[in-house]
């Protein structure tokens, strides 16, 4: 492979990214975890169905971070899972110091790499990524609009009846329950769902958009989603290893768009082999404006707990 990828994070959605990385025939993998033989173990099974999935991807797993040299993208899972009633915000303090203490080993090993952050709270360790590693905020991207817009994808063609192909969907703002889908436009074959549903029913699915992370949390009762989450990690990877140009929602460090500055929001960006070479700003209208600011104070909110913390 002419790409490499290192992903943090042996659990559920490092692995299942892992996978999805070699299976594509995206890049070679590192797995990288700090529990003895777990990143081997699984980066060696992984390596087996190779023959039968049939790709020459190399996967290494290693639990010392010098394995990490020569990464193109690295990839953050690492941290504690959100579990049933628990907030992103419960998750701050504890995520903070395993996501600096991985971004230090990260910028030693890797100091030309592009960053793609999964940990919750997903915003806040955004900014945690980017004071530690002092990377251009181009190469520190948040993998959370991909992810959303995936999931209200997934409801509208549910809702319609018609193929995931067919929806395209945008969803702004943190990764939470303040993020804020944009029914405008969000679209089946380019008609706006706005001329397909009542209000009363894209309501009902945006609510859904809202929670749905929540909503695995309660159906699995000891973990959190990870098949998605890996799958949105890998579109983003794919996008900057081949420097597709794609607009996706992800989050990117504001300064000045959107009226926000210095902060990390879910936005739609170009994603090409720089990492964040565009963020693209669209025209809000007031009401959609006014919960877009809602969603970044409430991150700000994170942010300030950070600084407080000393992040």
């Amino acid at each position: 492979m002419i790409h490499q990828v290192t992903v943090v994070g042996a659990g559920n959605v490092g692995a299942t990214t892992a996978q999805r990385l070699v299976e594509k025939q995206i890049a070679d993998v590192v797995l990288i975890d700090i529990v003895d033989g777990l990143p081997q173990g699984k980066a060696l099974d992984l390596a087996e169905a190779a023959p039968v999935e049939k790709h020459d991807a190399r996967l290494t797993g290693a639990n010392d971070y010098r394995a990490v040299a020569g990464s193109d993208v690295v990839i953050i899972t690492a941290g504690l899972p959100r579990k049933p009633g628990m907030s992103r915000s419960d998750l701050l303090a504890t995520n903070a110091k395993i996501m600096s203490q991985v971004v230090e080993q990260v910028k030693a090993n890797a100091p030309e790499s592009i960053l793609i952050i999964v940990s919750n709270p997903l915003d806040a360790m955004c900014h945690v990524a980017y004071n530690v590693s002092g990377f251009p905020p181009e190469r520190v991207i948040g993998m959370a609009g991909v992810l959303d817009s995936a999931r209200f994808r997934r409801f509208i063609a549910d809702e319609l009846g018609v193929s995931v192909e067919n929806t395209h969907a945008f969803v702004l703002g943190g990764h939470g329950d303040t993020m804020v889908p944009l029914p405008r436009y969000s679209t089946v074959a380019g008609i706006p769902i706005t001329e397909l549903m009542d209000a009363e029913t894209i309501e009902r699915l945006v609510h859904r958009t809202r929670f749905g992370g929540a909503e695995i949390v309660e159906l699995l009762k000891t973990g959190s989603a990870f098949y998605a989450p890996a799958s949105s990690a890998v579109e983003m990877c794919q996008a900057i290893l081949f420097d597709r140009k794609k607009i996706l929602p992800c989050a990117a460090l504001l300064q000045g768009q959107y009226g926000c500055h210095d902060l990390f929001i879910g936005v739609p960006v170009k994603l090409g082999r720089a990492g964040v070479e565009q963020v693209i700003e669209i025209k809000l209208l007031p009401e959609e404006a006014e919960a877009l600011k809602k969603s970044a104070a409430a991150v700000r909110e994170l942010v300030d707990e950070l600084k407080e913390m000393g992040y």
